[in-house]
This record gives structure tokens, sequence and C-alpha cells, in this order.
């Protein structure tokens, strides 16, 4: 059970990941402004490439988080779903710390807890 919580804690940060990915690679002069309110609205088309390149690297993070999902040795599918858990935790922390502290409620502390599900399934 506590295995199938943790997958299932992957699914949705993983979903969150895409999310951003498109957000930030696809709607960032559009949908983005709503999203980022405290950025200030003339910044949103000189900081496009940016963000992209951002997006990208969130879709990284998803796609790991989904091919963790699908490895078929059970062993494996907790070691590599622990890297990626962490990845976002890291950059959750660190958005956080840099930028804003909802980033760590948002993306940070749902990796955290995936993590600690992983961990009560390994020691129990």
């Amino acid at each position: 059970m506590i295995l199938v919580l943790a997958k299932i804690i992957i699914g949705i940060v993983a979903l969150l990941h895409i999310y951003f990915l498109w957000l930030e690679m696809f709607a960032w002069t559009t949908k983005a402004k709503k999203v980022f309110r405290s950025l200030p609205e003339h910044l949103f088309e000189p900081t496009k490439t940016l963000a992209a390149n951002q997006g990208l690297y969130n879709g990284f993070l998803a796609a790991g988080l989904i091919w963790s999902l699908i490895i078929p040795d059970k062993t494996w599918q907790i070691y590599v779903g622990l890297f990626f858990l962490g990845c976002v935790t890291v950059a959750g922390i660190y958005g956080a710390a840099t930028a804003s502290k909802k980033i760590f409620t948002v993306q940070a502390l749902p990796a955290l807890i995936g993590i600690l599900l992983f961990l009560i399934h390994l020691f129990l």
C-alpha cells in the first residue's frame, strides 16, 4: 500500500512538471502571466527563451519520474524514483530560497512526501 502511494505521488509530481514544461515553453507570454503575478508583465516577452529553457529541464524531471514508474525491476523503480524525487526536492528548495517560498510547497513538499513513502516502504 505504501509503495502504491509513493507511485501515485510520483505520478502527481510528474504531471506537475509536465504542466510547468507547458507553461514555461509554450504559454509563457499568455497563461504564465496569470500564474506568475509577481513578475512584471513587461518582462515576459524578454524572458521567453529563459523560461523555455527552464521548462525543458522540468520536462526532463517529468520524463525521469515517468521512467521510474515503468521500469520492470521493483528495486530499480524505487532507486530511480528516489533519484528524480531528490532532484525535484533540490530544485524546489533552491527555488524557495531564491524566488518564492511557495515553490517549496508546490514542488519540494510533494517530492519529499514521495521520498518519505519510499523510505518507509524500504525499511518496513
